[in-house]
């Protein structure tokens, strides 16, 4: 019964910024990592960046600095800030939960995603 809504996504220009936000509802046995991927036209979903439950980051090659993670300690809420974005940065953005729902059923929950769009 988790489900995960995102929000902030939108249209910038170069060099713009963005903040998105993933709220949680529902609870989980456990949750061993909360995260960003993205999904561009014709392309694989990629990892942005994720908090394991330690509170370990772990940022995808291409942000190069100018993302950053955060969220609360119970994660019921992840936000990603975005900094000088580029075009190459278009895609869905989708807000990941990865845990157990019981002692021994793992889930793996995804938001509907939210646009983001970044112009010349």
């Amino acid at each position: 019964q988790v489900q995960l809504v995102e929000s902030g996504g939108g249209l910038v220009h170069t060099g713009g910024s963005l903040r998105l936000s993933c709220t949680r509802s529902g609870s989980m046995f456990t949750i061993n990592r909360m995260g960003w991927y993205r999904q561009a036209p014709g392309k694989e979903r990629e990892l942005v960046a994720a908090v394991g439950s330690g509170g370990n980051t772990d940022y995808g090659d291409f942000v190069k600095g100018r993302f950053t993670v955060s969220g609360d300690s119970a994660k019921y809420n992840l936000y990603l800030q975005m900094n000088n974005l580029k075009p190459e940065d278009t895609a869905v953005y989708y807000c990941n939960l990865l845990g157990y729902i019981n002692a021994v059923d793992v889930g793996d929950y995804w938001g509907q995603g939210t646009q983001v769009i970044v112009i010349s």
